[in-house]
């Protein structure tokens, strides 16, 4: 299995204790914890943005980073630039890419303005549209969607719908109201260890026993 553990002043913080996990494809997967419990670390090592320091993370699709509030680009470039860069990278045809990027995204004149110049949410907006414009089986969520308006939710909904026969989603959130709008399926993460359900109702029940364990503590 995995395991992942972060140097502190302590010493060496176990985030992710020994875990053999197999997400299947045509499941949308929530990621659920406490602040700290992991989730974050979870999504990083399944998009190879972070290395385990034991065991292998092994994908046989097309996976993306994680998307979200803390994801970002150059801030120096602005989201124009940002995406040509991208597209660049993912040889994608620039125009058509970036006539779908500015319709998503829905930034107006800041799409041509620095990406240091955006609010939480419009780097999201950003974020979001960039990624969905690239074809993966997998996108990672990483309470991107908190920083969207419903308008906005709406949208990223409708387009994981036209998706839902292609990719699949792992998402970290804690509005239990977006991730029932997306996710089937969820794996919690408690103290280290990461428990899986095929019953989102039961990964909803185990997770609040973790809250008010925590909260009576």
């Amino acid at each position: 299995g995995i395991e992942k553990s972060y140097r502190t002043r302590h010493g060496l913080r176990p985030i992710i204790k020994p875990t053999n996990l197999i997400f299947y494809r045509g499941a949308n997967t929530a990621v659920l914890g406490m602040n700290g419990a992991g989730k974050s670390t979870l999504l990083r090592l399944i998009g190879g943005v972070e290395r385990p320091d034991k065991g292998e993370v092994i994908k046989d699709v097309k996976v993306s980073s994680p998307m979200g509030i803390g994801s970002g680009y150059s801030g120096n470039l602005t989201g124009a630039e940002n995406l040509k860069f991208i597209c660049r990278l993912f040889e994608l045809d620039l125009e058509e890419t970036t006539d779908f990027v500015r319709d998503f995204a829905e930034l107006g004149p800041y799409f041509y303005e620095p990406t240091s110049t955006y609010s939480s949410g419009m780097r999201s907006r950003l974020n979001f549209a960039i990624s969905m414009s690239i074809d993966f089986q997998v996108y990672l969520i990483d309470e991107g969607l908190s920083a969207g308006d419903a308008s906005f939710r709406r949208k990223c909904q409708d387009a994981f719908a036209r998706r839902k026969s292609r990719s699949d989603l792992i998402m970290t959130s804690h509005n239990m109201s977006t991730i029932r709008d997306f996710c089937t399926t969820a794996v919690v993460i408690d103290e280290g260890q990461v428990v899986p359900f095929q019953d989102l109702d039961a990964a909803e029940d185990y997770y609040m026993e973790i809250v008010a364990r925590r909260m009576a503590q």
